[in-house]
Parts: C-alpha cells; sequence; structure tokens
C-alpha cells in the first residue's frame, strides 16, 4: 500500500475527544486514529450527499417522470437506429 503524504496542521480537540483517540487508538498513533476517524466521518458525509442527490432525483412529479422515461426511451431507440 503507497504511503500518503502528509501535512502538519495543528486543530485544537476538546479533552474528552481525545481521551477517547488516545482510549481506542490501539497500537495505532493517535494521529492516524484521527486520520482514520476523519476519513470516516468524510466518507459518511459523501454518502449522505449522495443520498439526498438520489432523493432530490427521485422525488419528481409524475410529470417529471414521464418525460424522463420517454427521453430514455427516444435515446434507447436512437442509439440502435445506427
Amino acid at each position: 500500500m503507497a504511503t500518503a503524504t502528509r501535512t502538519t496542521k495543528t486543530f485544537s480537540l476538546e479533552t474528552e475527544v481525545l481521551k477517547e483517540i488516545e482510549r481506542t487508538k490501539g497500537d495505532a498513533s493517535a494521529s492516524e486514529r484521527v486520520n482514520n476517524l476523519l476519513k470516516a466521518g468524510l466518507e459518511v458525509e459523501r454518502v449522505r450527499r449522495l443520498e439526498n442527490e438520489a432523493c432530490a432525483f427521485f422525488s419528481g412529479d409524475a410529470e417529471d417522470r414521464s418525460s424522463r422515461k420517454a427521453f430514455q426511451s427516444a435515446s434507447v431507440k436512437a442509439a440502435f437506429r445506427d
């Protein structure tokens, strides 16, 4: 596995958060634990954004859905016409 490029930044963390990081880090460093937690949190946010986009896309009214279906049908016919 390739090693990631790292940049040193300074952030302020609450004392309770630091205690929890130390308690749960296992054999990894605190820095590695924080990186893993941040990556997991960013992934959760990404999935939520995608879910919200999907809900917005599929929540359109019936007329919009029928228009979309007609467009898809015409696109498929055009693709196979050639």
